[in-house]
């Protein structure tokens, strides 16, 4: 036995074989051989086209956009295939990893995404960029991308619509002679993030389909899609548009209680409603595409509009009627014989044993009798000198009285159930068209 602790002779060392892809003095392009061949070619160049996995993980969607008709969403792409050039031996399995820094120096799928409008590879701190080899040549190519994509958005009816969106996939170079590509695990190539949300849309949902594309100067290509499904959060728009524009109408509606002759309540009530409408209009259309189509939303919003409109065309009608009936009274008043026995029309009373009223000038009265409350008729009672026999058919020494039945605000009356009736069954055809 040998001296310090020696071990056995005649007793075996086994030694650990060294795994060559973790010996330091190995470079990884002398494993990989990337030298002894020409990898811009595809693998198996001449023969049947090569399968091309593809799985996705949606990290977040970003924004979608209604006036630029697009929506950003960041993702990671992976693919996978095998290229027997880039096997190497391993007594382990295992794999081996790299950087973008090896990916520019082999064959890798020329994806792109069809009808982007911008789109980069992210790079900090480095390029986000994976590469990943096995032993028996199958490759692992994942990458960090933002995208932004063309949507095309319906919104017929907006803000009540709903939209479906797709993200597309596809070979730029190698047609379906050349390349497959397809998704991986079917449906469950696509994953999502939970906690993706969005201000103003519901995730309804994500899936996932493949077609052909075929162009008149290239051929057929695997096309790949990633759609999902949004719904628009209605209670912003119930805030910032629906609500202020039925108020608005309601309103507008107030005029209908007000006196007729009160020219500086209805006229400014009338027109301040109108203007508000425009604005919240201009507003809505301010934030929207200039499509050649008519929203839901335009609909509620002109309707609306109509509606405070017609409230200042039917003070228009009231007063103009007002105005007539007042021409027939005066000339009415002018048949009478106030002259006869009345030297001031002081002497013109209404009579507080039927009316109720004390003694009033003629004048307050808005022109022989008009009434106060805009509902009901009046039966003012003019008491006058009653000696020619033209008027009263016969004649009396003593006065008398002349009924005179006034209903000049019968519009006002019928506004006030006409408007609020035809404005609610207007509401309860809509929602019940779009909601």
């Amino acid at each position: 036995m040998d001296g310090g602790g020696g071990h056995k002779s005649g007793s075996p060392i086994y030694k650990r074989s060294p795994d060559m892809t973790k010996s330091p003095m190995t470079k990884s392009e002398q494993l990989l051989r990337i030298d002894d061949h020409d990898f811009t070619m595809r693998p198996a160049f001449g023969g049947p086209p090569i399968p091309v996995g593809v799985d996705v993980q949606v990290e977040s969607l970003d924004t979608i956009s209604e006036v630029d008709m697009d929506f950003t969403m960041t993702l990671y792409l992976r693919h996978y295939w095998k290229d027997e050039r880039l096997s190497f031996p391993s007594t382990n399995n295992q794999s081996m990893t790299f950087d973008s820094r090896l990916v520019k120096k082999i064959w890798v799928p020329d994806m792109f995404f069809v009808h982007s409008k911008r789109s980069f590879i992210h790079d900090t701190t480095t390029d986000n960029v994976m590469l990943r080899v096995y032993p028996d040549g199958n490759v692992l190519y994942s990458l960090r991308v933002t995208v932004t994509a063309m949507c095309n958005m319906d919104l017929s009816r907006f803000p009540l619509d709903t939209q479906t969106c797709s993200l597309e996939i596809e070979s730029y170079a190698y047609t379906d002679d050349d390349l497959m590509l397809h998704w991986k695990k079917g449906n469950e190539s696509l994953n999502t993030d939970d906690r993706i949300s969005l201000s103003q849309f519901l995730i309804q949902k994500f899936h996932t389909t493949a077609k052909l594309a075929f162009y008149s100067s290239t051929g057929w290509y695997n096309r790949l899609y990633i759609h999902f499904t949004l719904r628009r959060h209605i209670f912003f728009f119930l805030l910032q548009t629906y609500f202020p524009a039925t108020l608005m109408v309601m309103l507008s509606w107030v005029s209908f209680w007000i006196d007729r002759r009160a020219v500086p309540a209805r006229v400014p009530l009338g027109i301040t409603t109108v203007l508000t409408m425009s604005t919240i209009i201009t507003g809505v259309n301010a934030s929207m595409p200039r499509v050649s189509y008519i929203k839901a939303v335009d609909i509620y919003l002109w309707v609306s509009f109509v509606f405070v409109f017609l409230s200042v065309i039917e003070y228009a009608a009231v007063n103009y009627l007002s105005t007539v009936q007042e021409r027939k009274e005066r000339k009415l008043r002018e048949r009478l014989p106030c002259t006869c026995g009345i030297g001031n029309p002081d002497d013109m009373m209404i009579d507080p044993q039927i009316t109720g009223y004390g003694s009033m000038d003629i004048n307050t009265t808005g022109n022989y009798g008009m009434p106060e409350n805009g509902g009901r008729q009046e039966r003012m009672l003019a008491q006058v000198a009653l000696n020619d026999p033209q008027i009263t058919g016969q004649v009396k020494p003593s006065r008398g009285y002349v009924n005179i039945w006034i209903d000049t605000h019968a519009i006002d009356k019928y506004s006030r159930v006409v408007f609020p009736g035809a404005y609610i069954l207007f509401n309860i055809i809509y929602w019940s068209i779009y909601s």
